[in-house]
């Protein structure tokens, strides 16, 4: 997997390439029916994190909303311990967002979140860090899944739902966010630990008296050298409308170039797990998976890849299923003045079931007078035609920040939100609103 992102530590339809200069790039794009970056299209900069600094700076993560419009999201790093919060950001009258830090995390409850949060019907929120919890796993613990309970007075409390022990059978280091089914369970995956080392999906369940029980649901178990199961899943998992649960994994896979996978309940207790796709180094696949997938009402599932594709640097791939699965690449990212390049994260479709999701690099369409002007990374929307094809009809160059590697999500009017990692007035990454 490709994370080219700043952090203490690193683990890891089609657009034609163009070579152009500027006017016959935007002749071409015309021509063909390819949006371009429109003046129609206004950034706002919500809130600029600041680098070093007690506010937390370096999100990983997209934002969630609230019954009543207030944006939460997490940092990486920065607060008033240098290990990452959990934030707020309040309307106010007359427009414009206010900050507010709801969480400094610190490593007993668990330090670095990476993941995105989710709200619960009640306000709660849940979201995962890759370290910090007990001690006795690691000098910097193995990571931990917490809640935040709203307070009187607008305080909140955090509560350490479950702490990674890494004793051989548990897993450790959740990267990727969680997800709720309807009887309050909690899943998610670990990129390492388990049986095999190679990551796990786990579950947890809501006891009486407010204590939380850990069930592993499937160890991977991929060697790097004989094909046995994916590995290192960094991306959440997704239920489809029978309950059954879908990811992805960064590595392994019959080729160890990243696998889809999917998981159905049994009957009696437990779950079986199989891949469904496994990616591969070919002309024209993707490969390196580092997000979710999401489905649409038929049980197709969609999702990116990191690298691959025709040119190289990244795809958006459809997986269908009659007797077996069956990918179908929708969109090769090109990475020249008109496309952008490397997605993470997750997809999101709109009301009108078009896909939206951004790109951590590209996008940059002055790039080919200014050849070195940095490339600030791209949202996207894919809409399918009718002819079973998909084009990318928009593509918005941030401007107010970098490195985006969160997911879109829109607000009843259809502007779009998300964050940067870093970039901004500070150096810190930024919330942005894209208004139509």
């Amino acid at each position: 997997m490709i994370r080219v992102v700043p952090r203490d530590f690193l683990p890891s339809g089609h657009v034609q390439f163009l070579k152009f200069p500027l006017i016959a790039a935007m002749v071409a794009a015309l021509a063909s029916g390819s949006a371009l970056p429109a003046a129609a299209q206004q950034e706002t900069v919500l809130h600029n994190f600041v680098a070093y600094s007690s506010d937390g700076y370096y999100s990983y993560a997209g934002v969630v909303f609230d019954a009543a419009g207030n944006l939460f999201g997490t940092t990486r790093s920065g607060g008033l311990n240098s290990s990452g919060t959990v934030f707020e950001l309040l309307p106010e009258v007359g427009g414009g967002y206010k900050e507010k830090i709801v969480h400094n995390f610190a490593l007993l409850g668990g330090v670095f979140p990476e993941a995105g949060l989710i709200i619960d019907s009640s306000g709660n929120l849940y979201g995962t860090t890759v370290l910090g919890g007990s001690l006795e796993c690691d000098r910097n613990g193995c990571g931990t899944v917490f809640e935040l309970l709203p307070e009187a007075g607008g305080q909140w409390t955090e509560q350490v739902l479950y702490t990674f022990n890494g004793d051989g059978a548990d897993g450790v280091n959740p990267v990727a966010g969680l997800a709720l089914d309807q009887a309050g369970n909690l899943y998610g995956t670990t990129e390492f630990g388990g049986l095999y080392g190679s990551g796990t999906v786990f579950e947890l369940s809501p006891q009486a008296g407010g204590n939380w029980t850990e069930t592993i649901l499937h160890n991977f178990h991929y060697d790097g050298k004989t094909y046995f199961d994916g590995s290192d899943p960094v991306a959440g998992v997704t239920f489809d409308s029978s309950g059954n649960l879908y990811g992805t994994t960064s590595g392994g896979g019959t080729h160890n170039r990243g696998a889809v996978f999917e998981m159905e309940p049994v009957e009696g207790g437990g779950w079986d797990e199989s891949v469904i796709y496994s990616f591969a180094e070919t002309v024209g696949d993707g490969f390196d998976p580092a997000a979710a997938v999401v489905l649409d009402s038929a049980g197709n599932l969609y999702g990116t890849t990191s690298g691959g594709g025709a040119y190289g640097f990244g795809t958006v791939f459809e997986l269908t299923r009659e007797t077996d699965w069956s990918e179908n690449i929708l969109h090769s990212f090109n990475k020249d003045a008109s496309d952008g390049a490397g997605p993470e994260a997750a997809l999101t479709f709109d009301a009108q079931g078009n896909l939206w999701g951004t790109t951590v690099s590209g996008g940059a369409i002055i790039g080919a007078i200014q050849p070195k002007q940095p490339e600030p990374g791209t949202v996207f929307e894919l809409t399918p035609t009718s002819d079973g094809q998909w084009t990318e009809t928009f593509l918005f160059p941030l401007k107010g920040g970098s490195f985006p590697l969160s997911n879109i999500v829109f607000d009843a009017s259809g502007n779009l939100y998300g964050t940067t990692n870093a970039g901004g007035t500070r150096g810190g990454g930024i919330v942005f609103e894209i208004t139509p």
